[in-house]
Order: structure tokens, then C-alpha cells, then sequence
């Protein structure tokens, strides 16, 4: 595997949209570039994209990458092709008045107005009426996949729980801050053209390209659409050849292409944490007090008790109470307490045992105890809140949703491509 490489410092999207940069030049030949189901996609189109990822990810247009960055443009036109017959199939409206102020959002999103931002794409040679109509599709798209699947898209308490289990369970693990970017072999021609492709990139980004901005125009992740922003990453989680990257780099760090079944990644270290955090158990007992030199009888019978006290339905809810109105039984909340803290056996149980269960006897120092474990937490601002787990699984869903449904119109369509790979 190769070597990580240092990267420079990543913009973000749109911060360097500054005004006066010429266009790039390059040649395509004149007329017809894809039909898409009759409707034509011209070489003036595919310039137009072509101009318009160069612009926005600010890679520098070499006869090397030429071919990727056209190559890119036609499959995204050819799905803007699609996307934009199927708002018409479905009567979905958007206004010129959604359009401005949509511009206008992003613009003030890279720190200058629409006007601003609208003069320096055409500086570059970009069209004002080519962008609109890719905002217009852009948000078109958007509401039509959220009408359609925002149903199927609901996260239940299942799916939280499960998010939140596995991040307590890594919360020890090591973990790194991931900017990814992927490139699906299966849709560009081939590994010896996504390694190609790959290298490129890492090239222009080590040039000073954003890695935001990069993303959001060749990454197939589904993170691409965050400017590649892939969050924490637990270790063990990603690919083995991406782990083994992983283990070598440090923040601020970019990996060189990284070959995996079914494509390439790049990956950029923007942070890393131990994980080592606090996990925090709430326990309750039922216990007979017996001395460390007790007899077999005396642990057998105190065993006999606890067993008929445990079979009798005990809960979190009802073993305080039940274990008080048991003659030789004492019954306490222990509270929340840190599992590190905790003496045996009650560090086995908090750290191991399922919430809501109650133990077999366990015997201590100072007894024999039945032990409920009625609560675990890690301690640490670290852990995302139910409602952060909810929207998170919720959009990346949708965005499952919505890339498969481009995925069946793509299957579905007649797409003629004399010249060019779609």
C-alpha cells in the first residue's frame, strides 16, 4: 500500500470562487455529445459542465485529467437529463423566484452575493441560464425523492438504539475525523482508470484544491454530497486497506489512492481521538450479607433463596421492593457509578450484561448478591443525541433512496453515447 502523503490545507466549498479567473481552454468536437431518451445532451452542454466542476472544485484542467473531468460531466448531465424528465413526468414546479433565492443562499454561503458569484462563474465562461438549470433540477430533485420516500425514510427506536449501542461499545476505540473520497471502479471504466483518476486528484489537491469542493464533484460516496465529510470513524469500521492507512497518518495528513474491492479511496485525517471515555452503569441488587468464611451450607441456602426471589419475575422496576419484603434479603439502589470503579463481580456484570437483565447469584466479599442492570452510558460529549442519530440515519437513507431510484431510471432509459462512456 502506499504511503500516506501530507496534504495542504483544505478550503471549503466556494471560498475561492474569487473573481477573476480566465476560463481554461479546451477543444470538443461540435454537435450531439448523448441522447437521453430523445432528448440531446450538445458538446455546449458538456463544455458548460466541464466548466462548471474545474470552477467548483478547482482542480486545474491538464490533458492527464481531462478526460475524468469529461468523463464526470457526461454521467452527471446524463442524470440531470433524467432527474429533470421526471420533474415534468411528476408536474414539479420551480419558480425563477426559488431559483434566486436558492443562488442567493449559496452564495452568501461562500461569503459574497449572487451577483458576485454569478460574474465570477461567467468570467470563467459559465452561463448563467446552464447554472440556473442545474439549481432548478438540483431542487427539483430534491422535493420530488423527499415527497416520494420521506415515508420509507422514517428511522425507528430500534435503529437509534443500535447506532447508540455501537458507538458506547467503541467508545474506548480509536477514532479519526475522515474526509473521504471514492471512486467506483464500475462506473468509470475500470480500476486502472479510478487509480488513474485517483492520482490525479490527490495531485490537485496537494496543489490546494478543496477537498470539499473535490468531493462534491467526482466522489461516489454517499458523504459527497457533505463535501465528503465522512464524521468519526471507529477503528475496525473501514476497509482493511483503508484501516491500515489509517493506523500510519496523522491529522492534516492525505492518504494516496487507496485500492479496495470495487474502486479507490482518498482519505484526508481532518482529526483523531483515543476514545477513551467514562462508560457509566446504573445498577440494583438484591443481597444476603455472608461472611468470607461462610459455609457451603450457608452460600448453598442463601443460592436457593436468591434463585426463588429471581425466578419469582424479577426487574429494574420491582427487585428493590421484592427483595425488602423477602425475610433475609435486603434489596438497594446502587445508583450510576463508573464500571472502572466498580469490584468484582459488579464490574463484570456493568460492563457486559444487557440492560434490563438480572444476574445468577454472584458471590463477594460481602455476600451473595443478584445484581440488575438497569442502565449504561458512555460519559462523554462525544455521544450524539437521539435526535442528531435520527436526522442522520434518516438523510442517509433518503440519499440511499434517491440514488437508486436514479440508478432505475439510468437502467430504464435509452442513453446513446457514440463517443463517450456515460
Amino acid at each position: 500500500m502506499s504511503q500516506p502523503v501530507l496534504a495542504q490545507a483544505a478550503t471549503q466549498p466556494g471560498q475561492a470562487q474569487a473573481g477573476a479567473t480566465p476560463a481554461p481552454q479546451f477543444t470538443l468536437s461540435e454537435g450531439v455529445a448523448v441522447t437521453v431518451n430523445d432528448d440531446l445532451i450538445t458538446s455546449y452542454d458538456l463544455r458548460q459542465r466541464m466548466l462548471f466542476l474545474i470552477f467548483t472544485s478547482q482542480i486545474q484542467a491538464t490533458p492527464e485529467n481531462l478526460p475524468a473531468i469529461q468523463q464526470q460531466a457526461l454521467r452527471a448531465l446524463v442524470d440531470q437529463q433524467l432527474q429533470s424528465q421526471e420533474l415534468e413526468r411528476y408536474e414539479v414546479e420551480i419558480t425563477d423566484a426559488m431559483i434566486d433565492s436558492e443562488i442567493e443562499s449559496m452564495a452568501q454561503g461562500s461569503g459574497s452575493s449572487a451577483a458576485q458569484m454569478l460574474a465570477a462563474m461567467q468570467q470563467f465562461g459559465i452561463q448563467p441560464s446552464s447554472f440556473r438549470e442545474k439549481v432548478r433540477v438540483d431542487m427539483g430533485w430534491g422535493m420530488l425523492v423527499g415527497g416520494r420516500y420521506r415515508d420509507r425514510a422514517r428511522v425507528g427506536s430500534d435503529q437509534i438504539n443500535a447506532v447508540l449501542e455501537r458507538i458506547e461499545d467503541a467508545a474506548s476505540r480509536p477514532q479519526w475525523l475522515l474526509g473521504e473520497i471514492y471512486i467506483d471502479a464500475a462506473t468509470v471504466g475500470g480500476m486502472d482508470v479510478a487509480m488513474n483518476g485517483a492520482r490525479h486528484l490527490v495531485q490537485q489537491l496537494l496543489q490546494g484544491a478543496p477537498f470539499p469542493a473535490v468531493a462534491q464533484q467526482f466522489s461516489s460516496a454517499p458523504s459527497a454530497a457533505a463535501g465528503g465529510d465522512a464524521g468519526w470513524v471507529i477503528e475496525g469500521e473501514s476497509p482493511a486497506q483503508v484501516q491500515a492507512a489509517l493506523d500510519q497518518m496523522n491529522p492534516g495528513q492525505l492518504s494516496n489512492p487507496i485500492p479496495v474491492d470495487g474502486g479507490v479511496y482518498i482519505v484526508l485525517v481532518r482529526d483523531e481521538r483515543t476514545g477513551s471515555v467514562s462508560t457509566m452503569a446504573s445498577l440494583r441488587q438484591a443481597g444476603i450479607r455472608l461472611a468470607p468464611g461462610a459455609s457451603e451450607a450457608q452460600v448453598a441456602e442463601a443460592t436457593a433463596t436468591l434463585n426463588r426471589l429471581r425466578d419469582s419475575g424479577l426487574t429494574c422496576d420491582n427487585i428493590v421492593s421484592r427483595a425488602n419484603q423477602t425475610p433475609g434479603v435486603v434489596g438497594s439502589e446502587l445508583g450510576e457509578a463508573n464500571v472502572a470503579d466498580l469490584t468484582s463481580p459488579f464490574q463484570e456484570i456493568a460492563r457486559s450484561a444487557a440492560v434490563g437483565s438480572v444476574s445468577t447469584p454472584q458471590r463477594s466479599e460481602q455476600g451473595l448478591h443478584l445484581v440488575a442492570m438497569c442502565g449504561r452510558r458512555s460519559a462523554s460529549d462525544q455521544i450524539p443525541s437521539r435526535e442528531d442519530i435520527e436526522r442522520e440515519l434518516g438523510s442517509q437513507q433518503l440519499n440511499m433512496l434517491a440514488r437508486r431510484y436514479i440508478r432505475d431510471l439510468r437502467n430504464a432509459a435509452t442513453i446513446e453515447a457514440p463517443n463517450s462512456d456515460t
